[in-house]
Order: C-alpha cells, then structure tokens, then sequence
C-alpha cells in the first residue's frame, strides 16, 4: 500500500493566494461586466520590465550559448565565480561586510532557500516565527514534521512571536528557549523594518542561547530610514549565528526569470549531539546544493551580474523609487479616508487597518465587491494579522492610481 507523507496532509487545503485567486475566478464568473475594472494589488508580483542592462547582458549570453566555443552546460552548484564576486564587492563590501566568496550561494529563489534551509535540521528543533509571518516559513516547518497540531490558528510546536500594533509590528524576543528564529525586514507583510536596536536584541538573544536566525532581506533595496539595518551582518556578531537570504526578483523584476543567493557563513558550525562532532552549515548546504539542485542558468546569472554595474544600479534605483511612490499613493488615499496604514516606506506594502471592527476575509469580499480591488487579508499571513489587510505597491502607476482614486471617492461602510 502506498502511504503519503502525512506532514504534507497537514498543510491547509490552499496556499494563501491560490484561495486568493480562487474567490477573485469565482466574482468574474458571477460579475462578468466588470471583469475588466477588477485591480490586483495583492499577490507580491512586479510589473516594471528588467533592467535594460540585464536584457543586454542576457541577449550576450543567450550568443555565447550558440557557439561551441563559448557555449557552457551545468553552472556551479555555488554559483558562477562572475556573480559571486560582485555580491561581495558590490553588495556586501559598501555595507562595511566582509564576506568570504566561499560564504555565497546563487539559488532559483529566496522562497526555495528560506524553505529548504530548514531541511538540514532534526525535526525536533524548536522554531519562532512573527505573527503575522510569510506563508511559506510556516508550511516548510508543517512539510518537515515540525509543527504539531493546528489549533486556534496556530500551530502547537511553533513558537509564534506576536507583531501587533501595540509594539509597532515589530516582535519581542522569545519568552523561552529556541532553536531557530525566522526574522524578514523589512517585513512581509507589514512592511516594517527592524531598527539596529530591534535587530541587535535578537542576535544577542541567538548568541546567548545557542540560537540561529534566518535573516529575510529580499526587500531591503526598498529601505529609505538611515537607523535600518540592510544586513544582519551590520550588527556585531551576526555571522556566528545568522543567515541571510536576498533575491534580485523584487529589486530587478527578476520574478520570472528566478535569481537569489544566501550567505552561509563558515563560523557557523553546529555541534551534533549523536555524533559529538562539529559540523559547518556552510559544507553541509553546499552538500544540500549538490545534491537537489543543479545551479542557476548562465544566462540568469549573466543578467544578474549586470544588475550589480553602474547603469544596473541606476535603473534598479528607478524602478524602487517607482514603487516606492506607489506605495506612497495607496498610503495617503487610504489615510485621508480615515484608515490606519503602517509600512509603505521601507518596502513596497502598506499594512492597513480594517475600518468598522471588519475581519480581514470580509474585508477582502468588501473591496472585491464595491470596489473591485484585490488585497490580501491580513489574517491570511497569522492570528495577530486578523483585522488587517495588505495592499502591495507592485502594480502599474495607473492601476494604483485608479485603486487610490475609487478608494478616496468611497463612503467605507455603506
């Protein structure tokens, strides 16, 4: 007899924005006359073309692939050498971070590695999360056996970190001992950042208790506020207990082209307690790597490697600022009728408040229905997220202007 793996039965029936999709599929079938007049400012999407560097450098290498001589096969596991040395010395480096090439591994997705990198661990490990928290942190632990039951929205083996309004969305440390602690800044979904204080607390907290911490930069690019951390490794001690995952997919449009890396560092070594010898999570990962994953593209890591060059970084900077001001657009319309918004300007969500008491899924149908706009109900991310709802800037400048318009011209409540 067959038998499934029975962690996997105990994921919820849909990923968060497959239900999203779902209900908006079922409104056109109902409202097929204003099917044209729906908005997405859901899912986390881009819609600002790639960089025209990256398609040059693209194009050139797409050429070489065509010739014998300069054709290439299976990429490195790690990385190409080309990649690797300008995240060094063009991202780490001007952070005032020494990291070692050896340190670095060029993946498909930051969402792969954040998922993955818990397969090297017992599944006894204790982990935390903030609440609210991006899906797919949670549902890799639920895959892997970590989680225990689901129970009032929260699942009983994972230590859940409250982000509230209360304490500015930004979570204490945990009240007890654990293992690994999942920490994204700026956040998804809130759209708040860790200060330098905020961040330090939790590195010591990992330092003291033999912790470590999976640091989610994807969207740093987007912070504006000079007391923000970019990196984790800003804050001393960092790299004896933290990784960092950082993807070119909301900084370059790279969503469907699929590019990332992590930093493993080599002072992080786990002692096993079966075994009693010390093992590198940096040669244990690249074991990982060799095994499930056979590298990025030459192509992609051409087109990545193009985004580190002076008019890569110029054009990144534009295509930041342009959602940037979107975010900024969404946020004054919502604040002038009245909302509470949070987030908008150190990443490109705004983290609202929902008016008259409403839940977040009611919210949702509200929006769908008078306004034909699409968001992402805020409890959809966590428990503490119920009563919130999460509007993305990734749209087009005149999609967010319609959105900002309909919501500024709308009497909420009737």
């Amino acid at each position: 007899m067959i038998k499934l793996n029975q962690n996997h039965l105990k994921l919820r029936s849909n990923y968060l924005f497959a239900t999203i999709n779902q209900k908006i599929n079922e409104f056109k079938k109902n409202h097929p006359d204003v099917v044209d007049q729906i908005i997405k400012l859901g899912i986390g999407d881009v819609t600002r073309p790639l960089p025209r560097v990256c398609i040059e450098a693209m194009i050139k290498a797409s050429e070489e692939m065509s010739h014998t001589e300069t054709f290439r096969g299976y990429p490195d596991y790690e990385g190409d050498s080309y990649l690797i040395d300008a995240i060094v010395n063009k991202d780490y480096l001007p952070k005032g971070v020494n990291i070692d090439r050896s340190e670095v591994f060029v993946s498909d997705g930051a969402k792969s590695d954040t998922a993955n990198f818990q397969e090297l661990f017992d599944t006894d490990v204790k982990i935390a999360v903030s609440d609210p928290v991006y899906p797919v942190y949670v549902d890799s632990n639920v895959m892997a056996g970590r989680s225990g039951e689901f129970k009032d929205g929260r699942w009983t083996n994972i230590t859940y970190l409250d982000a509230t309004e209360q304490n500015g969305f930004i979570p204490k440390v945990p009240d007890e001992k654990v293992d690994i602690m999942y920490i994204c800044s700026p956040n998804n979904p809130t759209g708040q950042a860790f200060s330098r204080s905020q961040l330090k607390a939790f590195v010591d907290y990992a330092i003291e208790n033999n912790s470590l911490i999976f640091f989610d930069a994807a969207y740093e690019a987007y912070i504006t506020e000079p007391d923000i951390p970019h990196s984790i490794y800003e804050i001393p001690g960092a790299k004896k207990v933290s990784i960092e995952f950082k993807s070119f997919s909301k900084t370059a449009g790279f969503t469907g082209v699929r590019c990332s890396y992590c930093i493993v560092p080599k002072d992080i070594v786990i002692k096993d307690p079966i075994s009693k010898e010390e093992v590198s999570l940096n040669k244990l990962w690249y074991r990982r790597q060799a095994t499930k994953f056979n590298g990025v593209s030459y192509i992609t890591q051409r087109g990545a490697e193009a985004t580190f060059s002076d008019q890569g970084q110029t054009e990144i900077k534009q295509i930041i600022r342009y959602y940037l001001d979107n975010a900024s657009i969404i946020k004054s319309a919502l604040n002038n009728v009245g909302f509470t918004t949070f987030g908008g300007i150190n990443s490109p969500y705004v983290w609202v408040k929902t008016p008259n008491g409403m839940l977040s899924w009611q919210f949702f149908d509200y929006m769908l229905e008078k306004l034909h706009i699409v968001g992402t109900p805020g409890v959809g991310f966590g428990k503490c997220g119920e009563g919130y709802f999460r509007f993305t800037a990734f749209s087009s400048r005149e999609n967010t202007e319609k959105a900002s318009n309909r919501i500024a011209n709308h009497k909420f409540g009737n």
